[in-house]
């Protein structure tokens, strides 16, 4: 299929891109559209759900920052409908379902949806690259293990390169290199999810480590996951698995560099949030099962202080690792979106008038109060449980 056959495809008739929301006129709404009460709610579940994320979108512009928010707050929710007990192919299903309703621009009566539904409306995002997340979940729900590092690399771009394409999308990229990049930034950080959560996953019967890997090692996965335990062995995997995500990591910061310049601090940020995480797992000794490698709020600061400066890749390397081809397994959602992106007239995203000192100010402010009115959030609910003990 050819470019010129595949771009009106991608039309909301072909069902790839989103349709306008149907709106009541605000005279009828008595004034009240709705949309920030929906903005506010998409804003506490990234602040509750990742306080990773929500740093790095702080140093986003507003109207970016608001998409990206709806993005995650619509991920997020999917993922903990997924993980809910007694879930399972229903909760699946009803999603799918949803989903259809939110490209259709009918979204269902809740905030997430109905934010998403704008985002994926204003920047079109192509539909089967958030069907892959879904796809992504049934995998989840199927208990799949993952043979090859290709296979788990499906599975990585099903969960976690969707998701970056998705915010290349908000921030208004159409390079298909660039694209390319961000899918790369996705897998990379997936694999540290990875790689740090061995443990955890299999004392939940989950095991993502591919299976040939173990197999060289002479690591039975049976019996692994009945008493999961630390070896030498299982280190050698792990640090096997957290190279694999330093190569993608080394190719997603290649590309934050054709970023729009107002949104490369925070993803820089993220990335360099999540690659610590990497070392961190490296510092116990690529033991992540009987130990969780974390990155403290300080750690996390300083981190988004040295995101202010490119990070330095060798002159002769930039080049070659940004006009890298796509990954196999994200080639075909890379393609989807990158023809999507040329499909619209984008908006540039604005420059920032205020110094980076003075953001910076800002956001460090910012996180206080809220960690402020968290405490005493908590404080509040220990004294009515106490209370409520008399």
């Amino acid at each position: 299929m050819t470019t010129t056959e595949i771009v009106p495809y991608l039309g909301a008739e072909g069902g790839h891109l989103a349709r306008p929301l149907a709106r009541r006129p605000v005279m009828l709404n008595y004034g009240f559209s709705g949309e920030a009460e929906d903005e506010k709610a998409c804003s506490a579940a990234i602040r509750r759900g990742s306080k990773s994320f929500h740093l790095a979108s702080l140093m986003l512009p507003s109207p970016t920052r608001q998409a990206a928010r709806a993005l995650y707050a619509f991920c997020r929710h999917s993922d903990d409908l997924i993980d809910a007990p007694r879930s399972g192919l229903p909760a699946l299903e009803r999603l799918r379902q949803r989903l259809d309703q939110i490209y259709a621009g009918d979204p269902a009566p809740f905030a997430c949806d109905r934010a998403f539904a704008r985002a994926v409306q204003e920047h079109a995002i192509p539909k089967p690259v958030v069907e892959a997340l879904l796809d992504g979940f049934a995998m989840d729900l199927d208990g799949r293990r993952y043979q090859s590092l290709d296979d788990l690399k499906t599975y990585a771009t099903c969960v976690a390169a969707s998701v970056g394409l998705m915010m290349a999308a908000v921030m208004g990229v159409s390079d298909r290199f660039a694209l390319a990049r961000a899918a790369d930034l996705g897998l990379a950080m997936q694999l540290t999810n990875i790689a740090r959560d061995v443990g955890e996953d299999a004392r939940n019967g989950r095991l993502y480590l591919p299976l040939d890997w173990l197999t060289e090692r002479g690591i039975d996965p049976e019996r692994f996951l009945g008493a999961p335990r630390f070896s030498p062995a299982l280190g050698d995997v792990i640090r096997q698995l957290l190279h694999e995500a330093d190569h993608h990591y080394r190719l997603g910061h290649a590309g934050i560099e054709s970023l729009p310049p107002a949104c490369r601090h925070a993803i820089r940020t993220a990335a360099l949030v999540y690659e610590d995480i990497g070392a961190g797992i490296a510092a116990n000794g690529f033991d992540s099962v009987s130990r969780r490698a974390r990155t403290t709020l300080a750690r996390k600061l300083s981190l988004l202080v040295s995101a202010r400066a490119p990070r330095l890749i060798r002159q002769d390397g930039s080049a070659h690792a940004l006009h890298t081809p796509a990954d196999r397994a994200t080639e075909h959602l890379v393609s989807l979106a990158s023809l999507a992106a040329a499909s619209i007239a984008r908006p540039q995203v604005p420059e920032r008038s205020e110094s980076p000192t003075g953001r910076l100010t800002m956001i460090l402010l910012r996180l206080q109060a809220q960690t402020n009115e968290e405490r005493d959030l908590r404080r509040l609910a220990a004294r009515e449980k106490a209370a409520s003990l008399v």
